[in-house]
């Protein structure tokens, strides 16, 4: 199987290059509004957001930047098929301005804009990042009345565009064959709460002093959860390309937007590194299921079904077919990269 890969550099609120009806998935972490690092970005898109938060007007700027973001939305909505999916992580803010400390909901603020435009709101994911940092707590110390809650969760907000997807019959063979997940990995992933530490954060430009990118095993999963092999991913807000290695690895095509050229240079060049990134993650899961296997064997229950791919069994008659893909060539071309895939054939250990 062949999936494209492409790399447009430009502003995620025009989307120029990617065509109405184009992307089954949309997937994205964008700037978070009234998160101090994201100031410059946000001001260079409206100038009079630096004097809000000079004037420490705080909900004046939280309105004018998501009033930045709401322009991507309506784009990402138009790129989008009927019954296609947006996944957006985002966290909410918590900041003094003119000596007053408080939060602001950037996760509603974002779904108020996507029910404007149509959007149907499914239920999200909280992503739980703990951290152990004796700093963490806000306030005063062990007195009451002047401490604050530590946030230590983001969102992943989850919406369709309109009602459930109708599959062409190329499609439904890709969802039917190959495009199924583990019994046991459903009831992980589809859980309402994720438990994931966070991703090493490299310095970048911009006046921004680490990229902000999320862990490869969150966009990975929400591919598998909502698009099929051979669908288009969108990443509005690239980064440093870990949605688009995620699609690579599950052997879907992807688009990339980025406005910050120093960001954009290493996208496809890391890109081209991570091919075996679908391989590793591959004989991960086929080892985890093995390991699932044995473990519910041991305690007596049986299964009803075989994998006729993989011949070790499965829980249910949809996994019988489940497939995962591995990424066995690249081919560069300018702006764009064409990935071919293949089987991954790890040899189960039980039976």
């Amino acid at each position: 199987m062949q999936t494209t890969h492409r790399l447009l550099l430009g502003d995620a609120r025009e989307l120029a290059g990617v065509d109405p009806g184009s992307v089954q998935l949309v997937l994205t972490s964008p700037p978070y509004p009234m998160v101090q690092m994201w100031d410059p970005a946000f001001g260079a898109m409206d100038p009079r957001i630096q004097q809000h938060l000079a004037d420490a007007d705080g909900l004046a700027a939280f309105e004018a930047m998501h009033a930045q973001l709401d322009a991507v939305w309506a784009r990402c909505v138009d790129a989008l098929i009927p019954g296609g999916f947006c996944c957006i992580n985002i966290g909410d803010a918590t900041r003094s301005l003119g000596g007053q400390f408080r939060l602001f909901h950037n996760h509603a603020r974002i779904v108020q804009s996507m029910v404007a435009l149509g959007m149907s709101v499914l239920p999200d994911i909280l992503w739980r990042k703990p951290t152990n940092a004796p700093s963490k707590f806000m306030g005063s110390g062990m007195l009451p009345a002047g401490a604050y809650v530590t946030y230590e969760h983001e969102y992943v907000l989850i919406f369709r565009k309109g009602g459930k997807r109708a599959f062409s019959s190329q499609e439904q063979r890709a969802r039917r064959s190959r495009s199924a997940y583990f019994w046991e990995e459903r009831n992980l992933w589809f859980s309402d709460l994720w438990e994931l530490h966070g991703a090493r954060q490299k310095r970048t430009s911009g006046g921004r002093d680490r990229s902000a990118a999320f862990p490869l095993e969150l966009p990975y999963r929400l591919i598998q959860m909502y698009s099929v092999q051979g669908d288009c991913v969108l990443d509005p807000f690239v980064g440093t390309g870990t949605t688009l290695q995620a699609a690579l690895a599950s052997g879907r095509s992807s688009v990339g937007v980025e406005i910050d050229p120093e960001l954009a240079q290493g996208v496809l060049p890391g890109l081209e590194a991570s091919q075996g990134l679908g391989e590793a993650l591959g004989a991960r899961r086929l080892r985890a299921h093995q390991d699932f296997v044995r473990g519910r064997l041991e305690a007596g229950k049986d299964f009803k079904h075989a994998s006729e791919v993989y011949a070790f069994p499965v829980v249910t008659r949809q996994e019988r077919t489940l497939e995962l893909l591995a990424c066995v060539g690249v081919e560069r071309a300018g702006d764009s990269l064409r990935a071919e895939h293949a089987r991954c054939t790890l040899e189960p250990s039980v039976g």
